[in-house]
């Protein structure tokens, strides 16, 4: 969890960038079997997007690598309030990943804005247990990625991550963000100790690291949808 070929359909542009330049416009990006959607009023997530938010700030592993404020119901929607005036001004795009088949919460995958003059953002993520070790959080990575170089104008987006927290090494790998070195004890966690940090980062013209058959058709079936929430 995280604090192709330029010929191929995975580098073609999602959406044409905003007009106002550098700004995360809400939609809903579609992997097939689970889409990405904006947090938001209106939001629908099985179970409440309320309740299940503070299912997760329990959960041991995004208490460790990604503390929530969402600890009870009011913290929780305060959250998803802040992440919703994130969308409205552009500065935020927080996604919560969403099964097709029942609107299940598996996670959430986010991009903000690190400085937003100079094109430069980082994305995090975290993931609950019943979706991990199923490939979801690389393909929602890549496809983030995608969508904050070819429509919110991203120049250099970062991923950094716990060096205690291997997974996360393993998915900026696979998603094309190299290794640039290591932060020292950059980010206070949920243990309350300050942690080592590897940073990864892509630029938009880095080239895409090398998919399997399986990954192209994946993203030839993402699909872009406007969205209200």
């Amino acid at each position: 969890m995280s604090t192709a070929p330029a010929t191929t359909p995975a580098t073609a542009p999602m959406t044409e960038p905003p007009a106002d330049g550098r700004a995360f416009v809400p939609v809903t990006l579609d992997l097939g079997d689970f889409a990405l959607r904006p947090w938001g009023p209106g939001l629908e997530v099985r179970g409440g997007a309320v309740a299940r938010l503070t299912e997760a700030a329990a959960d041991p592993e995004i208490a460790l690598w990604n503390p929530l404020r969402a600890s009870d119901l009011v913290q929780a929607q305060a959250s998803i309030d802040r992440w919703a005036a994130g969308w409205e001004n552009g500065s935020l795009g927080y996604f919560a990943i969403l099964d097709a088949a029942d609107a299940d919460l598996l996670g959430t995958i986010a991009l903000r804005w690190t400085d937003r003059a100079d094109g430069l953002a980082m994305v995090g993520y975290w993931l609950l247990p019943a979706a991990r070790g199923r490939g979801v959080v690389t393909r929602a990575t890549r496809t983030i990625t995608r969508w904050g170089f070819d429509t919110a104008g991203a120049r250099r987006i970062e991923l950094a991550h716990a060096v205690g927290n291997p997974a996360s090494c393993r998915v900026a790998e696979r998603c094309g963000f190299p290794l640039e070195g290591t932060l020292r004890a950059s980010f206070r966690f949920g243990d309350g100790l300050y942690h080592d940090e590897h940073l990864h980062a892509r630029l938009a013209t880095d080239p895409w690291p090398a998919e399997s058959a399986e990954s192209v058709e994946a993203a030839k079936s993402v699909e872009v949808v406007e969205s209200t929430a």
